[in-house]
């Protein structure tokens, strides 16, 4: 089982760096020292066969380091090469400047956040804002100046304990504030799943509405990002679309981001706002100053088309759009992409008018594919546009793994995928 888990990974980096310096790590900080030793043993089976019949090969180790490291020529400096890598797996769309809400500025992702908190702040004086390291800005930097502007007592830290969070969200909102809490990472929101599932969730339905926590919204750094491995890169969103009595949002963008989070803080129900954490800083856009709002569960026709639906929400929305541009390109294929926005509740109507008109659908998440959001999706569809289906529903999502590390590039739903997908959907 070991030496099968370490052959790709050997292979891969063999193809990739040849005739360069291959660089593997032995993970001897997190592997036993089987899972070591067997991918050593792998390794120099592989160059005996790879690489033998290269004349001048000098072989050197580095096992301080736990990195083995072959030169391939003389001139092979004996230095360690960084490879380049790129995070993003998509180039980012930015939306056109909005002009119905007033004077712009440009923002990334991170700073419509704190814009759409300034605004909060600046307007309800019973809003707080509280979360692990919040007042000293955050990990992400959303909320970076809020306390110094508005004061200790309405931006604090909290323990390091997501259960105690929410409660104290509840709590709050049920006081009357308005309650902003941040999770530090989506991964992490775990620990607080039952005051979020049966206490926020519930809190209106056990009293008859005579209480209520709808003034809670729950902020979380979500997805994939590059690097983050197992615990900073999770997509939970379908754990809490089985849950009545939440709303789940997702933007794609800033401009979405801080309308979608602003009609949140808004809304009169618990909300939890995902925040694609790769999109912080590599999306940029002309963003309203000014507090304004986007409609939640109003999915977003970005694109029209006549021959296949493509649905998606957060980052992925920007892998299908090189997947719509691709298609028209390659295959003559027109894509109708629609980016779903809100989760719970999602809108029906505008998924199932799409597919009415086009007979096909994809819809793609980074999340594991059992169990995903997009089986949901598939269902009503499948119920709702069954005599207009011109081919199976296609889902395109991650694999049914934890999130791996060094295998994310062949983990994530990447254009690719999506693009295989739509030629399946078309010559079905």
């Amino acid at each position: 089982m070991y030496i099968l888990y370490s052959i790709p990974s050997t292979v891969s980096c063999l193809c990739r760096s040849v005739p360069s310096l291959i660089h593997i790590s032995l993970c001897t900080y997190s592997l036993s020292p089987y899972t070591c030793v067997y991918k050593a043993v792998v390794l120099e089976l592989l160059v005996r066969l790879l690489v033998a019949p290269i004349a001048n090969v000098n072989v050197g180790a580095q096992s301080s380091f736990g990195i083995t490291l072959l030169r391939l020529s003389p001139n092979c400096s004996s230095k360690t090469k960084t490879q380049r890598r790129n995070a993003a797996h998509f180039t980012y769309h930015p939306d056109p400047v909005p002009t119905e809400y007033g004077p712009t500025t440009k923002m990334n992702l991170f700073q419509s956040v704190t814009s759409a908190l300034d605004n909060t702040l600046a307007s309800d004086p019973t809003a707080v804002i509280f979360g692990e390291d919040v007042a000293f800005g955050g990990v992400f930097r959303c909320t970076v100046g809020l306390r110094d502007k508005y004061g200790k007592d309405r931006v604090f830290n909290t323990p390091l304990c997501e259960q105690g969070i929410v409660g104290f969200g509840i709590g709050a909102a049920v006081a009357g504030a308005t309650a902003i809490a941040e999770i530090q990472f989506a991964d992490y929101i775990y620990p607080a799943f039952d005051q979020i599932v049966n206490e926020a969730a519930k809190y209106r339905y056990r009293s008859g509405n005579l209480f209520d926590c709808g003034n809670l919204t729950i902020r979380a750094p979500w997805g994939c990002v590059g690097h983050g491995s197992l615990y900073h890169s999770q997509s939970p969103e379908a754990f809490f679309a089985h849950c009545p009595g939440i709303k789940v949002v997702i933007p794609r963008g800033p401009v979405q981001c801080k309308g979608l989070l602003l009609s949140c803080i808004a809304d009169q129900n618990p909300c939890i706002f995902f925040e694609p954490k790769i999109l912080y800083r590599a999306a940029v856009e002309q963003v309203p100053t000014e507090a304004y709002t986007i409609p939640l569960s109003q999915a977003e026709v970005i694109q029209e088309g006549s021959d296949v639906t493509l649905v998606a929400w957060g980052t992925q929305i920007h892998v299908l759009t090189e997947v719509a541009n691709m298609a028209q390109e390659k295959l003559g294929v027109s894509c109708e992409l629609i980016d779903l926005q809100t989760i719970l509740p999602w809108d029906t109507e505008t998924v199932c008018k799409s597919v009415a008109k086009t007979g096909r659908l994809l819809i793609s998440h980074e999340a594991p594919i059992t169990g995903g959001f997009a089986a949901e999706i598939s269902s009503t569809v499948q119920e709702e546009c069954f005599l207009n289906l011109e081919a199976p529903i296609a889902r395109v999502c991650g694999y049914d793994t934890p999130f791996p590390h060094i295998f994310e590039p062949f983990y994530i739903p990447d254009k690719w995928k999506c693009f295989d997908a739509i030629k399946k959907l078309i010559i079905y």
